[in-house]
């Protein structure tokens, strides 16, 4: 910033003034401040906070990242409607040049001069297949297809059986999709090409690229002919990228080709444009949103939310416009949400939900009548690849019995969807009655955390605290079944050969048995041989454990121990580690994430070491995100182990497919609040002043992005565990001086929350660490599923569905009548 001019002290004129620099092409010199002798001086840049990855710069992506929708309860499940008698796998819509219109099994896709008519009833074969001289003979020269869309009519019979296809030649014609037969043309009835045709009521309206707009309105009681009806002109805008009929207006936007997009004078932008084609002498309206957004996308109107226009933008964000009041106000936007780090490239309002295109082949589904918006299904359906066009049949519900809505992605693929989601309630409806057909039982839970600061097993000498910890801890609850030591910083993360050696043997350490390699670090064997004998020692003869899950990460260190009465009934084991460090590429901070099925329930164990500094909030969230969303778990392809032990349509190849997690290790986040304000509080044993401060409590409780949100914590009724002097009971005398922080956290999800029931959470005080350890306890239900019994009771839900099914039809048939697109 340039400090406005200040009269110079006296002797201002022994001070040389500095040399005129020059000007860069359109660049301005960066700005300058000059300080006069006397003057005060600015204050000190913050000093950057301890961190191995303090270094690293927060994005804005990172920033935006914690704003959008939480997606932690979405279902992953596709819902994949079976309403054909042929699969629409074979239907190919190319990428640049096709086009595609659905009415019921009748498909229609047209490309370059091909015309292709699909009836999914009898084929999966194109029943038509036309070139372009053969529809409109040879006295008109070869030219591409560009739009389409089916015609409405009176005789329900006919009803989505007539299409019309506009050309770049500025042709209409009319095809009767069941014979294959030219119904009507209009040649020539556009100068330029027709880059869109929508349907509306009875009418039809047909736009080319310079902005003509044609209207066919057809006399009341009268189906529309292409031939014989005089269309109206309405002129617009040239060159819209976006157009579609929205609430009986016409709704269009373009990319400003400057790359700005904003309005003179305003940072705001893009336009938007508003035309109101069926009153004769209308004057469109020119409106801005709230703030500068990306080029519009794509558009849709919600049943749930009448009176409201939802635009899609690139940037990630949905504007949310009103149409416009009863006297003739004009539409305005009210609000832009966040839901995407990325483009959102299609949007369709479909029942009551909001769905979403991505750039990375998932479709969102938003429920938009909570704040804040909530995903409730995002599932892959065109792999990897960006989602070009959503769009709801509205012929199906009439044909098909069902609400079809259909994508068309850059991998060139046609999909359809229930636009219900009766596979969701279908799952919800078994879920409630899982009583029903499941067993019962509960399982003790022991989770020990510690970032031990590099020290080795033999330090724990000297105090009982030191001598006594694993024999305590282990017997602080009775006879867990499941026993869970998550240590972070087995190895020195300063020492660059010990960190390089881990690097590279760290996969390659475990055996056959579960146990490690003698190829691995000296640290982690000592603390894995340290464990076993720890457990075998205090826990009675006769209850032996076994390891189960081993495995490090550049100082993580994970080691599960199980009873071998319970080791029967585990099945589905899978580890794999998530790097955090240097943008992924490195294991200092990440996670190890371990997990097998009980019975018929899931289970994830998360040892976790987040990003480090007081100040590095966002980047401890990100590295959360990075960790619930990781996707390198073993999936499991049986049908029955889907269906029953991983939740929300998952395979168990991501953290939150499963039916009970838990989260433990040196998360990192601190408490805001100076030093000695801290320490005076922890003195006074005043710690729910504390817990207010809590970076990780505020997280949880106001950003509505965070990750960990849906994650519960028991009370934090102990004293912070970071940062001691080693040997010591002093908070950190360094230098540094760290404030004490709840660095150390045991976390745990449940899809019933009433499964997992907490049964201590402390601290211990050995303290040849800077940290001090930290365990849970807790006891929680697994279920045993009667598959015979279950498939009743699917059944059962199944028909109950197609009720409801009825009712959800008949509302949504409505809905699309009173928009008149049907």
């Amino acid at each position: 910033m340039v400090e406005s001019e200040t009269q110079p002290p006296a002797d201002s004129s022994h001070v040389p003034s500095p040399p005129e620099r020059k000007v860069f092409g359109n660049h301005l010199p960066p700005p300058t401040r000059t300080i006069g002798l006397g003057d005060k001086l600015p204050p000190a840049r913050r000093a950057q906070s301890e961190s191995s990855s303090d270094s690293e710069d927060e994005d804005d992506s990172k920033l935006k990242v914690e704003q959008l929708p939480d997606g932690s309860r979405a279902s992953r499940r596709p819902p994949i409607v079976d309403c054909h008698n042929y699969s629409e796998f074979s239907i190919h819509v190319p990428t640049y040049t096709g086009r595609a219109a659905v009415s019921g099994h009748a498909v229609a896709v047209a490309s370059a001069h091909h015309l292709r008519i699909y009836d999914l009833s009898v084929s999966a074969a194109p029943i038509w297949n036309m070139e372009y001289k053969n529809i409109l003979g040879p006295k008109f020269k070869e030219s591409k297809f560009t739009a389409l869309e089916f015609r409405p009519t009176l005789n329900q019979a006919d009803r989505g059986q007539f299409l019309w296809i506009g050309t770049k030649d500025g042709h209409l014609i009319e095809m009767d999709v069941r014979n294959g037969t030219i119904t009507g043309t209009r040649p020539a009835v556009h100068a330029h090409t027709v880059t869109h045709i929508f349907r509306y009521g009875q009418s039809m309206i047909s736009m080319d690229d310079t902005g003509k707009v044609l209207v066919f309105s057809p006399p009341e009681g009268v189906d529309l002919g292409l031939s014989t009806q005089q269309p109206r002109v309405v002129r617009i805008a040239e060159k819209q990228e976006f157009a579609k009929l929205l609430g009986g207006q016409l709704w269009t936007s373009t990319r400003d080709q400057s790359g700005g997009g904003t309005a003179p004078g305003t940072s705001r932008g893009p336009y938007v444009r508003v035309y109101d084609i069926f009153t004769p002498g209308a004057i469109g309206r020119s409106l801005l949103p709230t703030e500068h957004l990306g080029a519009v996308t794509s558009g849709t109107v919600l049943a749930s939310q009448p009176g409201q226009v939802f635009l899609a933008h690139e940037g990630g964000y949905i504007s949310i416009w009103s149409m416009g009041d009863e006297n003739g106000g004009p539409p305005q936007c009210l609000e832009a949400v966040k839901v995407s780090a990325s483009d959102v490239l299609s949007l369709e309002g479909v029942n009551d939900r909001l769905w979403a295109g991505s750039r990375k082949g998932q479709i969102s589904a938003y429920d938009v009548s909570v704040k804040p918006w909530a995903i409730t299904n995002c599932w892959e359906a065109h792999t990897k690849l960006p989602v070009m066009r959503l769009a709801v049949d509205t012929w199906s519900m009439e044909k098909l019995d069902r609400l079809v809505v259909y994508s068309v992605g850059r991998d060139e693929q046609l999909r359809f969807w229930d636009g219900l989601l009766g596979i969701d309630w279908i799952e919800q409806e078994l879920l409630r009655r899982e009583t029903g057909f499941a067993t019962f039982r509960d399982m003790k839970v022991l989770i020990v955390s510690w970032n031990v600061d590099s020290a080795k097993p033999e330090a724990l000498t000297g105090t009982p605290e030191n001598l006594n910890f694993l024999t305590d801890v282990l017997t602080s609850v009775d006879s867990p079944d499941i026993i869970a030591f998550g240590m972070q910083e087995l190895i020195d993360l300063e020492s660059r050969k010990m960190a390089a050696k881990t690097v590279l043997l760290g996969s390659k350490n475990k055996s056959t048995d579960g146990s490690i390699s003698q190829k691995v670090s000296t640290s982690y064997k000592k603390w894995h041989d340290k464990f076993v004998q720890a457990v075998r020692c205090a826990m009675p003869p006769e209850e032996p454990y076994t390891v189960v899950h081993t495995e490090n990460l550049v100082g993580l260190f994970t080691c599960i121990l199980v009873k071998n009465t319970e080791k029967i009934r585990l099945k589905h084991p899978s580890m794999t580690k998530v790097k955090r460090g240097m943008g992924g590429r490195y294991g200092n901070k990440g996670a190890i994430v371990a997990r097998f099925t009980v019975d018929d329930t899931s289970v994830c164990f998360i040892n976790c070491h987040l990003a480090a500094g007081q100040h590095h909030v966002r980047q401890r969230n990100s590295d959360a995100q990075g960790i619930v969303e990781d996707d390198t778990l073993n999936a499991e392809s049986s049908a029955a182990s889907e269906a029953v032990a991983f939740i929300n349509g998952g395979d168990g190849s991501m953290v939150l497919d499963h039916e009970i997690v838990f989260m433990n290790g040196d998360m990192n986040y601190r408490i805001d609040q100076r030093r000695e304000a801290t320490i005076a509080s922890i003195r006074a044993g005043d710690l729910e002043h504390l817990v207010i401060h809590d970076q990780l409590r505020k997280e949880m409780k106001f950003n509505r992005g965070f990750r960990l949100r849906t994650f519960s914590e028991g009370p934090l009724a102990f004293v912070p565990t970071y940062k001691y002097d080693r040997r010591s009971d002093e908070f950190d005398t360094s230098e540094k001086a760290r404030t004490p922080a709840w660095c150390d956290r045991v976390l745990w999800r449940a899809q019933v929350p009433e499964r997992v029931t907490q049964l201590h959470y402390r601290r211990w005080e050995p303290n040849v660490s800077d940290h001090r350890p930290i365990s849970a306890a807790f006891r929680m239900t697994v279920k045993q599923v009667n598959h015979e019994q279950r498939a009743h009771v699917k059944a059962e839900a199944e028909e109950r569905w197609k009720e409801v099914e009825r009712e959800r039809l008949g509302a949504a048939l409505q809905h699309y009548v009173d928009q008149q697109m049907i």
